[in-house]
């Protein structure tokens, strides 16, 4: 056979939210139904997401993931920046949901993953195998990258990070991406914290 097409059916708490969000990202509505079951199906170019609404789905519970493999994850990243900027006037980089920025390993830019509202796991991975990193900072960050971006353990992934950049000499040509790549885990450690009073 050939041809075949596979399409995820992921949970969620509201499919009018999880439509919404990922509308924001330039997808459009294909199917929506409530009964007999909450279903909404979406799709930008050749990227389908199916959800189904589950009563008392807990995002911050979710394991659900999926892979997306695309030719260029820059621009598919940017598309979606784009669209996250003009409706929250920022890249949403912590809490539920959130998007992470692709990493530059080798001059290239590899995935980055996507956190929707029901906190599933929209993993956009390039289709082409990335080069080896070169230096000790760019194992780090993909070190760090996997931990964060992979396994969701921001704090370990700083650990890693901060480790690297104290023993970078500043001629490593990835030090200013290793740099924001830092910032951004700091901030979202610091969203993940609970609050005074919460």
């Amino acid at each position: 056979m050939a041809n075949e097409l596979t399409i995820p059916l992921l949970p969620c708490p509201d499919i009018d939210e999880i439509a919404s969000f990922y509308e924001m990202l330039g997808f459009e509505i294909t199917s929506k139904q409530a009964r007999p079951y909450s279903h909404v199906a979406l799709k930008r170019e050749d990227i389908n997401l199916h959800f189904f609404g589950m009563d008392g789905y807990d995002p911050e519970q979710s394991y659900s993931s999926c892979l997306v493999i695309v030719q260029d994850t820059a621009e598919l990243f940017e598309a979606f920046a784009a669209g996250m900027r003009k409706v929250h006037g920022k890249l949403l980089t912590s809490g539920i949901p959130r998007m992470t920025r692709p990493r530059l390993r080798n001059d290239r830019y590899t995935g980055f993953t996507v956190v929707d509202p029901g906190g599933n796991w929209i993993r956009i991975n390039k289709a082409a195998k990335e080069p080896e990193a070169t230096t000790k900072l760019a194992k780090a960050m993909e070190n760090a990258a996997r931990q964060a971006d992979s396994r969701g353990d921001e704090r370990q992934a700083l650990k890693i990070l901060e480790g690297a950049l104290k023993h970078a000499d500043g001629s490593e040509p990835e030090l200013k991406e290793a740099e924001a790549f830092r910032d951004e885990l700091i901030e979202r450690v610091r969203a993940s914290e609970p609050r005074p009073g919460a």
